[in-house]
This record gives structure tokens, sequence and C-alpha cells, in this order.
């Protein structure tokens, strides 16, 4: 009879333990170079996709009548020549000397196009932001934005990092009280068969409204933008918590739920130490889903209600066509969001058991 020798066993649990690790390794590293080919490839068509030949406006030329004509409207010479440089004709030039305002003024209005006052495309290079920005725009905004995320330069002019405050604290807010009231509820739906059936219907009604539909009502009674943003966030965290709760609670096995009672353990000992412990994975993935779908309603809801947070900046930073700016926020969204999951599913894994 043969008999293996003494540790044998082990080191050969040993050996495939250490093949398991290297086999893992070598699977993270290919997932990792294969992430930042498709990474590389998608900016490569960005830019080639975004990229304008840089060759500069054809310029046009006055003769002496209308140069004349033009400073008997009191403009400039700097500032036709300088709209000459830039194809601007001299229909155009009289429509904003007719104005009577300095080229410094314009510009702080917008430009020649927020006047009203159009520039034949053939005659003039396409203006800066008036397409879609490239990967070297978004990511000279990008430095910027993160370099000085809490500077406050007016009502409508502040970083990156105070208008993410905002959003998060009224994410927060919301969804602590849905918490404090759809884990209990949830907690009482699983362990009554009475009290599931009485609120399931109700629960089936409500659920499927889109928490936004809840903005206008929110607004009229309770006449507050920012409250009613709160309110919003905590309908839609509400409902995967409860769900999952009450799901999870009810799907504890029924042997140790009689051990407990063997014991003589009370009702509320027994939902402490054997059903919470039990039901805790199932839980925490409703909460991780809860604070996706705020995160992703909190945006809109902002969009809709002004003032400030995250999604306020997306829609304001659109008004002004601003489209680098827009962008480098809703890569800030994604961060943001893809951290809240992180910390959640690190929970979800501190909870998950093995029987």
């Amino acid at each position: 009879m043969h008999r293996s020798r003494p540790g044998h066993k082990p080191a050969l649990v040993t050996a495939l333990f250490v093949d398991g690790v290297i086999m893992l390794q070598k699977l993270e590293l290919r997932s990792a170079v294969l992430s930042l080919v498709i990474l590389f490839v998608g900016l490569f068509i960005w830019h080639f996709s975004t990229y304008v030949p840089v060759t500069g406006p054809v310029g046009v030329e006055f003769s002496q009548e209308q140069t004349d004509a033009l400073k008997s409207q009191n403009m400039v010479a700097e500032d036709i020549e300088f709209y000459a440089s830039q194809g601007v004709e001299f229909p155009q030039l009289e429509q904003i000397a007719a104005l009577g305002l300095s080229r410094e003024m314009i510009d702080m209005a917008g430009g020649i196009q927020a006047l009203g006052i159009s520039v034949p495309d053939e005659n003039s290079a396409p203006a800066p932001g008036s397409l879609f920005p490239s990967p070297s725009q978004i990511g000279v905004e990008l430095w910027a934005t993160i370099t000085d995320p809490f500077y406050v330069a007016g009502t409508n002019d502040m970083g990156y990092g105070i208008q993410m405050g905002y959003s998060l604290l009224r994410v927060i807010i919301g969804y602590t009280l849905a918490a404090a009231i759809a884990i209990p509820l949830g907690f009482l739906i699983g362990m009554s068969p009475v009290f599931y059936r009485a609120l399931d219907p109700y629960i089936q009604i409500l659920r499927p409204i889109s928490p936004l539909a809840w903005m206008p009502i929110a607004l009229f009674t309770i006449g507050d933008s920012e409250l009613s943003s709160i309110f919003v966030i905590f309908i839609c965290s509400l409902w995967p918590m409860l769900s999952n709760t009450a799901f999870g609670v009810a799907s504890v096995r029924h042997d140790w739920v009689n051990v407990a009672r063997t014991h003589e353990l009370g009702a509320l000992k027994t939902a402490f130490t054997v059903i919470l412990p039990a039901a805790a994975p199932t839980i925490v993935t409703g909460m991780r889903i809860s604070i996706g779908i705020a995160w992703l309603v909190i945006v809109a809801a902002e969009m809709l209600v002004g003032g400030t947070g995250i999604g306020y900046v997306v829609w304001n930073e659109w008004n002004g066509l601003r489209l680098d700016r827009m962008i480098v926020a809703i890569l800030l969204i994604g961060v943001v969001g893809m951290l809240l999951d992180a910390i959640f599913g690190k929970l979800q894994r501190a909870v998950t058991y093995t029987e």
C-alpha cells in the first residue's frame, strides 16, 4: 500500500496556492494591459475626430473709402485691422460700428455672433469652442480644475470641489433618512407575512415611479428647492434598500431562527444576533444600489432646480457653450460615483460570510 511521505500534502497545497496566485496576477496584468489599450484607442479616435488644422482665418482688405467710412462711425483703426485679419467683411463691420461698442466690450458680451451679427463661414476659421473639444483641451481644463477646486469668484463661479460638496451633502442627507426608514421597515416586512402582504401592493405601485416625477410635487408642497432635492434623493434611495432588506430577512434559514428560539432568545435579540448578520450582505447590496441611484438622480435634480451642485454646473456650462468645462464636470461625476460604489463594495465584502 502506497503511503505519501509526511509533509507531501501540505507541500502540494502550497504549490497549488502559489500557482493560483501567479495565474491571478497574470490575469490581472492582462486585464490592465487590455484596459489601457482600450483607453488609448479611444483617446486616439477622439483626438483625430476633433482635430482641426490650424490654418488661421482668411483675412480681407478694405478700400480707403471703406476704412474712412468705418472711422467716421468712431471705429478705431486697430479694431478695423483686427476684424479684417479675422475675415470679417465690410457689411458686418458696418453693423458693428453702428453699435458704438469697442472690441473689448464686444468680447465681454460673447463675441460678434452673440450680438446677432453673422460672419460668413467661408471667410473665417471655426471659432474656438465651436467644435467638440479635443482630449488635450479636456486635459488642460481638468488640470486647472483639480489644482484649484475650492475657489469662489462669485455666486455662479465656484470651484468644482465646492459644487461637488453641495451635491454630496444633499445625497448624504436624503440617503441617511431613507436608510433610517427603509432598513427597520424592511425588517418588519421580512419577518411578518401579514405586513408583507399588506404593504407589498403600495411598494409595487410606488417603486416604478421615476424619482424626478416627485420633483414638481415636492416643489409645490415643500416650497424649497434645496429640501425638494433632498426629498427626491430620499424617495429614490428608499425602494432598493427596503426591497433588499425585506428579501434578505425573509431568506434567512429557518433552522437558524429555530435554534435561537430553542435558546429562548427574544425577538429583538434574535433580530440582532441571528437575522441581521445573515441578511447583512443582501441589505448592503440594497444600500449599494441606492447610493448609485441617488448619485444619478441628484445631477438631474440640480439641473431642474439650479443654484448650486455639480448637476447645475453641467447645465450652466452647457448654456455658456463651455463644452470643455462641462465634460470635466461629467468626468468628475463619474469618478465620485465610482468611489462611492467602491466604498460600499468594500463594506459588502466585509459583511459577506461563507456557510
